[in-house]
């Protein structure tokens, strides 16, 4: 792996001009991510922002009472770090890594400083802070009225849309903190999700044999925070060619 901009995978990388991606280039590194890791703690200040090449992250929000749930998800469409893009310096949720994998790590003030000298980079990443907003508020209407197997077919396709293949590696466990539900109630989805043929699943894995079914599953849940991502980056994309 190396950081030419023709070599990233990374969509907001890519999405950059070159002459912006050259202003974080210097502090790139390339890291490796390993399931469960930490990237970022609330309260506690952000010393790297992650853009994700392969893998992905889950933004976990917690109540004083120790419940969790999943309130965002990141891979290579996107990055870490949404408090630095924002102006804060420190998280309000934890970050983890769900699926491992590499990343490119840039310092904060690397950040910073690229998006004071540059106002094309700083509308990019500003954009992207923006779908995950819309991710966030889907996520929130899909746990208020969605029942749980939709909620688990929602999720599996975000998931889908991240990884290379069809088959992702999650225990019932982590499932359980994502969708903010008991154990139990996870086998059940599953179990659902599986006798209607959508996925297949065994000890410690998932995988989708009908994407089609799933998002049918889904019952309108999935898709409007994707296709403003879409959207959004095709827009850019445009703005650099003309």
């Amino acid at each position: 792996m190396d950081t030419e901009q023709n070599s990233v995978r990374n969509k907001l990388l890519k999405a950059l001009r070159p002459d912006d991606y050259e202003l974080l280039r210097p502090s790139m590194q390339i890291v490796k991510l390993n399931v469960h890791e930490v990237i970022e703690q609330p309260r506690v200040p952000i010393e790297r922002v992650i853009f994700f090449e392969t893998g992905l992250a889950s933004v976990i929000g917690h109540l004083s009472s120790g419940k969790s749930i999943e309130v965002g998800l990141t891979g290579r469409e996107g990055m870490s770090g949404s408090a630095i893009v924002l102006g804060s310096t420190e998280a309000t949720h934890r970050t983890l890594v769900q699926v491992g994998g590499y990343g490119i790590a840039v310092s904060s003030s690397a950040i910073v400083d690229a998006m004071r000298a540059s106002d094309t980079l700083r509308d990019v990443f500003l954009t992207y802070i923006h779908t995950l907003l819309t991710q966030t508020a889907s996520t929130v209407v899909a746990n208020g009225l969605s029942k749980l197997d939709k909620r688990l077919a929602r999720w599996l396709l975000m998931i889908h849309d991240r990884i290379d293949g069809a088959t992702v590696a999650m225990t019932h466990e982590f499932l359980a903190l994502v969708l903010g539900v008991r154990r139990p109630g996870v086998t059940v989805a599953l179990h659902i999700l599986e006798g209607k043929g959508l996925i297949r699943a065994s000890r410690g894995q998932i995988t989708i044999i009908n994407r089609q079914g799933l998002e049918l599953e889904a019952g309108g849940s999935y898709g409007q925070a994707e296709s403003e991502y879409n959207r959004l980056m095709t827009d850019i994309l445009a703005r650099q060619v003309s």
